[in-house]
């Protein structure tokens, strides 16, 4: 049994051992080892050999595996494609994918793939093995942050598969590699005395050297946050006309991005939402439909600020979505209502882990 061929061509499985000439022919394409019963398959097509174990004694099933196997070798492309790199393979996955994501989802991509490409470029996309995925876990996968890893190993299934559908690959190679368990930070939500002490440092701040006046704004987005539950590119393009004040609800859409799985939601305006609302509108004249309520992107700064002066931990903008939430589980809100609120899809799932210990009044 001839079973020399070129290195570049193993698909990853168990090599054959050349030294023990102890395979038999059974069937066309199909092999025996004598030693182990366990049938295997040698296939020739464009001038390749394709060789692999069917990791199986029986001949039925071995007769299955092998016919699965000729198909995915007749789609295979064995033209110049085929040694197009892995950068170039992922950058034509990323843009088959562009119309569908949001230029957020795009940049993290973007980042993986930046990661991804100095362990996994040497070689042609169609010599891409379980040796290089398991480099890049090795030397990187290890150093990542549990939700990095898993963004960044999620991102190489993806390209690997994208090569097996267009031919590239006979298999991906980075199927066995499972998911690092992610492991859920307990998050810190100010309390509503921090909050309201958080709120009167920024407005006390306004005006003073280096907040270019901005303090006001930036005491109004985080108590929009704070009273919306909404995330920070939800929030700064809440426009007035979003808001139904004769049915006091306000609706989010996230502006052109749109929100986070891309439906819009609804959410009923609070007592404090409403004083926030009516407060801003009294402060601002002639204010058209399509006017955000926000005048800043973010309260990045004078957050930081507050909180250092304060000596309060350096709470983000989402940490006001948490505080929202909290405050509504307090007051009596069930959980899976807060979850609609939030904007998740999980009928409260989420909501139920994040926030477990909150008391409900």
């Amino acid at each position: 049994m001839e079973m020399a061929t070129n290195h570049s061509e193993r698909t990853g499985d168990t090599a054959i051992d050349q030294q023990q000439p102890e395979y038999a022919k059974v069937a066309e394409n199909l092999y025996r080892r004598a030693s182990t019963k366990t049938y295997y398959a040698l296939i020739k097509r464009g001038g390749k050999q394709f060789r692999r174990s069917l990791k199986t004694a029986d001949r039925s099933l071995a007769n299955r595996k092998l016919a699965d196997l000729r198909k995915k070798i007749a789609n295979l492309t064995l033209g110049d494609t085929r040694s197009a790199n892995f950068e170039t393979v992922a950058k034509s996955w990323l843009d088959s994918k562009r119309h569908a994501l949001k230029s957020s989802t795009i940049n993290r991509r973007e980042v993986c793939i930046k990661g991804l490409t100095p362990f996994l470029n040497s070689v042609s996309i169609r010599n891409v093995s379980s040796a290089q995925c398991e480099k890049w876990l090795e030397r990187r996968g290890k150093k990542l942050s549990s939700s990095s890893f898993v963004q960044e190993l999620d991102t190489l299934k993806m390209i690997l598969e994208h090569a097996v559908s267009k031919g590239l690959l006979l298999d991906n190679p980075a199927k066995i590699i499972k998911r690092r368990k992610l492991v859920t930070e307990k998050i810190v939500v100010p309390s509503r005395e921090q909050f309201q002490k958080i709120i009167n440092a920024i407005r006390d701040a306004d005006g003073a050297f280096g907040t270019q006046g901005k303090g006001g704004d930036g005491a109004d987005l985080v108590e929009l946050l704070a009273y919306s539950g909404c995330r920070l590119n939800e929030a700064i393009n809440i426009r007035w006309a979003d808001i139904d004040f004769e049915h006091n609800r306000l609706v989010v859409t996230g502006g052109e991005e749109g929100t986070k799985n891309h439906e819009v939601r609804t959410i009923p305006i609070t007592s404090a939402l409403l004083e926030l609302l009516r407060r801003i509108k009294a402060q601002r004249k002639n204010m058209l439909p399509n006017e955000t309520l926000s005048r800043i992107k973010d309260a990045k700064k004078c957050l930081q600020t507050a909180c250092r002066n304060l000596e309060l931990p350096h709470f983000t903008h989402h940490d006001f979505r948490h505080f929202f939430a909290t405050t509504c589980i307090e007051s009596g809100v069930d959980i899976p209502t807060v979850s609609r609120w939030l904007g998740h899809k999980d009928g409260g799932a989420l909501a139920m882990r994040t926030y477990d210990g909150v008391d409900e009044a």
